[in-house]
């Protein structure tokens, strides 16, 4: 009855996603085919131009459509992110894209998860390797996705599929996705952006490395603090056991 439900609920899943994109193919019917062909070529200018066309509405516009793309991991996050900066400002844009890229990827985490997490685990309980390798995602998959996020350049869709089919808690992804965009977005923005304008600044990259490296350090503390708390934690409830029996 569970295995039936559940095939309900993601069949309707499915149904609405769909659902959605004839809505706005219905309202619009040049926006998606306009909307494609603007990703394939995935020219940086033409980006910016078209997204400052929707006057009053382009910081919506721009939050949407780099959602849009880092759900789907395609284009690259660069294109949007660097656009963002060139219509909305460096510090702006980079926050704008943050934040939009983290929600976008968190949804394409929970769609993951949801369809493919149960799958997986039929896989990985075949192999003593990837049983070690998916109960250390959970102990560890904080400072892992968050060192992996600060690679600039590094491919989001990859990182999302690995995060969805891992057993990394859904708060310590959407955490560490977070902070870890902030460093990798904002090197990919800021070359894109000096590139586009010719302009160079290299105090801003090195705000940003500077920002990484204490970033990756926090990250360091609070799994040292967070593995020592669960040794602790489990000691107790061993040693709660014994005085029971």
């Amino acid at each position: 009855m569970h295995r039936n439900s559940l095939a309900v609920v993601k069949v309707g899943a499915l149904i609405a996603i769909a659902l959605l994109f004839l809505i706005i193919h219905l309202a619009n019917p040049a926006f998606l085919p306009h909307l494609v062909g603007l990703l394939a070529r995935g020219d940086i200018q033409e980006t910016a131009l078209y997204i400052d066309s929707f006057g009053i509405w382009a910081l919506v516009f721009a939050f949407f459509l780099t959602l849009f793309v880092n759900a789907l991991g395609f284009p690259p996050a660069i294109i949007f992110s660097t656009a963002n900066t060139l219509i909305f400002g460096i510090v702006p844009g980079i926050v704008l894209s943050c934040v939009a890229e983290t929600v976008g990827v968190t949804i394409t985490f929970l769609l993951l998860r949801f369809f493919f997490r149960e799958a997986a685990e039929k896989l990985i309980a075949k192999s003593k390797v990837l049983s070690n390798i998916d109960k250390y995602s959970g102990k560890r998959g904080f400072a892992v996705m968050l060192v992996a996020r600060m690679v600039p350049y590094f491919p989001s869709a990859l990182l999302n599929a690995v995060g969805a089919l891992s057993r990394i808690s859904l708060r310590d992804y959407v955490l560490a996705s977070l902070i870890g965009k902030f460093p990798s977005t904002g090197i990919e923005a800021i070359i894109g952006h000096d590139t586009i304008t010719r302009q160079e600044d290299p105090t801003r990259l090195i705000v940003v490395i500077v920002f990484a490296v204490l970033l990756v350090a926090g990250a360091w503390i609070y799994e040292r603090r967070a593995g020592k708390k669960a040794k602790a934690e489990a000691a107790a409830a061993a040693l709660h056991t014994t005085d029971i029996t």
